[in-house]
């Protein structure tokens, strides 16, 4: 089981709120950017993989448009103009780092996606991330097997 404190772990918080923050206060004037330092000092974070925040951050951004494109096509009913900012930005980093890149495997890329949104999204987060990268893992599972 992972630690609170788990590098990794917190890596993945910092760039929730780091890709959040960037899309959340797009051409709005007045809206506070934040940068690493910042949401480090706020969340009391010491230590973090400095490379996986990178890469999700960094990697995500690069590939928003492919991983959006997936994320409307496992699920049609929810565009992704209308979908909760934080719940989306879940999806992203899971698809990137465990569907994309690999940087993890899937299910545990999918299992702190749920974790994530558990803690920074509503009732029904953790429920609706399950759902959309339960139904990827599914078809990727199916490919591998091919």
């Amino acid at each position: 089981m992972k630690k609170a404190t788990d590098p990794r772990h917190l890596s993945r918080i910092l760039a929730l709120q780091y890709l959040f923050s960037k899309d959340f206060g797009h051409g709005i004037e007045g809206i506070v950017d934040f940068n690493t330092k910042d949401l480090t000092v706020l969340d009391e974070i010491d230590k973090y993989d400095k490379q996986l925040f990178n890469s999700l951050t960094d990697g995500v951004r690069e590939k928003q448009t492919q991983i959006d494109q997936t994320i409307t096509q496992f699920a049609p009913q929810w565009p992704i103009s209308q979908m909760k900012l934080v719940d989306l930005q879940i999806l992203r980093m899971s698809i990137y780092e465990g569907f994309l890149e690999k940087i993890t495997p899937p299910k545990v890329a999918i299992d702190e996606a749920i974790e994530l949104a558990k803690e920074f999204g509503d009732e029904s987060s953790s429920k609706f991330v399950n759902g959309v990268l339960g139904a990827i893992y599914d078809i990727h599972k199916e490919n591998e097997q091919d």
